[in-house]
């Protein structure tokens, strides 16, 4: 039965009442479980993003160092491991800025290079087919020198123009200094993939 007002407008019903009141509860509680669900999302990808991060930095690529290798504003994924190996391109700090070189010699190894540009490593000739054009390049280092204890000696690939360890600029780079080990290309879209 539906009451009128005296302007005669219908009074809902008990029923219609209790109808109207259970679809706002369920209306209330979607928007409390959206609203739960978006904040949990966030704090996730949130904490996720900060521990990626932490793990793996990006960084880019300024200059050209490290050519054909990598190409200026490449961007790059590292991998903070506790290993460093030879021949692994790193970002480094060196005299407050952020570099990217490729490990060439490991503490207490015997590093020379000849007029040439050819590398040697405990008097073994180094094999770098990363190199397109070998040269001394900036050098007022005196060869053959040894990797300080602690330290790496590090090269750039385009040897002609890379100031590396064999310049005091940079000189030997502490292992501490090591902010990690290139692992993949993330820009350009067409160079997206892992690198050596």
């Amino acid at each position: 039965m539906i009451y009128q007002t005296r302007r005669g407008q219908a009074i809902p019903t008990l029923v219609q009442v209790e109808a109207e009141r259970r679809k706002l509860d369920r209306r209330s509680h979607r928007r409390r479980a959206w609203g739960t669900f978006l904040l949990s999302f966030l704090v996730t990808f949130m904490g996720g993003l900060l521990i990626l991060l932490m793990f793996l930095p990006v960084l880019e690529v300024s200059g050209s160092s490290m050519e054909p290798t990598l190409r200026d504003g490449d961007i790059l994924v590292l991998l903070r491991s506790g290993t460093i190996g030879y021949g692994e391109m790193c970002g480094m700090y060196a005299q407050g800025r952020l570099i990217l070189k490729r490990v060439i010699g490991l503490p207490g190894d015997v590093v020379d290079m000849d007029a040439a540009g050819n590398v040697y490593v405990n008097g073994l000739p180094l094999r770098e087919p990363y190199v397109a054009h070998k040269a001394v390049g900036t050098c007022d280092l005196n060869f053959p020198y040894t990797v300080p204890e602690n330290s790496l000696f590090v090269l750039g690939d385009h040897r002609e123009t890379s100031i590396d360890s064999r310049s005091n600029l940079i000189g030997c780079i502490e292992t501490s200094q090591v902010m990690g080990q290139v692992v993949a290309r993330i820009w350009p879209p067409k160079s997206i993939g892992w690198v050596n």
